[in-house]
């Protein structure tokens, strides 16, 4: 089946009276059945959660996958999972500055060799060692929007038998599936477009049986699992993931192409427009470009002069709801980041990161332009 059926109709559990949806079981007691069939929320295996997770599992070509609480959860857990002091963690720059700060300031503590890289194949195959165990990064990348190749990534890295680990929220299932491109595990903040209304808070990895199975026994035992009121509204959610993508890849297609017309814009960060450096890329990895785009304002104008202007587009964190959200990533997703690896980055006080939402895109178009506008008056 196509993909916005698979959204709908897989993982579904039935009520037994017949009712089209997967009934909420909020229970956090089952009956004991064995040492090996224990039904309880911390063991990842309750029927909302599986729900969640057979429906994912679908999308990304995956044979199992593990519901956290939070994405960070589901991508600490999935590292922690898999790597033993000693290892190294070769990880490129322009992923999730949470996740950034994450395995700088916990990772090493575990005997963990932690290297950062330029976003692209090249580059993160040549930062690694003989001790080298996971390369993780994210596609597109965030802010910048930087598409890495990963055929060739993982194609290589398996060859020297290293695993590669993509975060997959910014394309989602919908537009790219790296299990196919030959990614031992995908992960994803299911925060972002899988819960698309900005009100709730998941994570999920998928990948095969034998790679999942140590990340639910360190997960049962660290306690990130998710209550199933968060899994029933996340797999209601994830029916209309589909038609919420595709809308949302039409307007920021739009924008981007208006951005780049703008005599205040210095550059537009969109894999869908020619000048992107990884444009070709990205029209034979993913089946559409994405909802995110970024992009710089000439100096001496900056961001937040800009961001104070809109009227419609709002200021705030997190990504990927239903209504447009803009923020400034060297404040809120990269603040941890160190300075100057995000000044290397291209994220300072002039860039700002548009999450398009479903709105009409000219509205958001022309709440741009008065924002732009603005300031040469």
């Amino acid at each position: 089946m196509h993909k916005p059926t698979l959204a709908v109709h897989s993982g579904t559990r039935r009520q037994p009276l017949g009712g089209l949806n997967t009934p909420v079981y909020a229970d956090s007691a089952y009956p004991y059945l064995g040492h090996d069939q224990v039904r309880y929320p911390r063991y990842f295996n309750t029927p909302n959660q599986q729900a969640v997770v057979d429906k994912l599992a679908a999308l990304e070509q995956a044979q199992d996958g593990v519901l956290f609480a939070s994405g960070l959860a589901a991508i600490s857990t999935t590292l922690q999972a898999h790597l033993n002091s000693g290892d190294q963690l070769v990880v490129a720059h322009g992923i999730y500055g949470g996740s950034d700060d994450m395995c700088r300031q916990h990772l090493p503590r575990l005997g963990i060799e932690l290297t950062h890289a330029e976003p692209n194949a090249e580059a993160l195959l040549a930062a690694c060692r003989d001790n080298a165990r996971i390369i993780y990064c994210e596609t597109p990348c965030n802010p910048r929007l930087q598409v890495i190749d990963l055929e060739q990534l993982c194609r290589q890295a398996r060859a020297s038998q290293i695993m590669v680990v993509i975060d997959n929220t910014f394309a989602t299932p919908m537009l790219q599936n790296p299990l196919a491109l030959g990614a031992d595990l995908v992960v994803h903040s299911a925060t972002k477009y899988m819960g698309g209304h900005s009100d709730l808070c998941a994570g999920v990895v998928l990948g095969s049986k034998l790679l999942i199975a140590p990340i639910r026994e360190l997960g049962l035992r660290t306690g990130g699992s998710m209550n199933a009121q968060t899994a029933a509204l996340l797999e209601r959610s994830l029916k209309t993931l589909a038609i919420r993508v595709e809308r949302q890849c039409h307007n920021a297609m739009l924008i981007a192409q208006a951005l780049s017309r703008h005599q205040q814009i210095e550059s537009v960060d969109y894999p869908g427009l020619p000048d992107h450096p990884q444009h070709q890329l990205a029209q034979r990895q993913m089946s559409d470009f994405g909802g995110m785009l970024s992009f710089r304002v000439k100096p001496p104008l900056t961001a937040e002069q800009v961001e104070r202007k809109f009227k419609l587009i709002t200021s705030a964190v997190s990504l990927g709801g239903v209504e447009s959200t803009c923020c400034q990533p060297i404040l809120t997703s990269h603040a941890r980041v160190p300075a100057e690896q995000s000044r290397q980055q291209g994220v300072d006080q002039h860039l700002l990161r548009l999450s398009v939402g479903i709105e009409a895109a000219q509205d958001l178009i022309d709440d741009l332009h008065q924002a732009l506008d603005q300031q040469v008056q």
